[in-house]
């Protein structure tokens, strides 16, 4: 099966995109001063990148699969931690997956 010229040239210019984009962004910082918003935006777009990943998932796997993340969130906000809800997350979801049905 041979690809689409247009598909191929697509699936290039992405790329080179999303390179670039990497490359920008250090660039920029090294030459620009961040300001104090740029600089508390960068510091919340981890969870907001993670959460984007995350939500849709959890959304669409069920009911159960939505208040493993409610309570995953509820753990990081009181803990103010990361490591122990993703673990916590992982468990859980790992095991309704065995013991439950789907």
């Amino acid at each position: 099966m041979t690809p689409e010229p247009t598909t191929l040239l697509t699936i290039v210019l992405m790329a080179a995109i999303t390179y670039a984009t990497r490359l920008a962004g250090p660039w920029l910082l090294d030459r620009l001063p961040p300001s104090p918003r740029l600089t508390a935006a960068l510091r919340q777009l981890p969870g907001a990148i993670l959460v984007s990943l995350v939500a849709p998932a959890a959304l669409a796997s069920g009911p159960f699969s939505t208040a493993i993340a409610a309570l995953v969130i509820l753990v990081a906000v009181r803990t103010g931690r990361t490591l122990l809800p993703a673990v916590l997350g992982t468990v859980l979801v790992a095991t309704s997956r065995v013991f439950l049905p789907s």
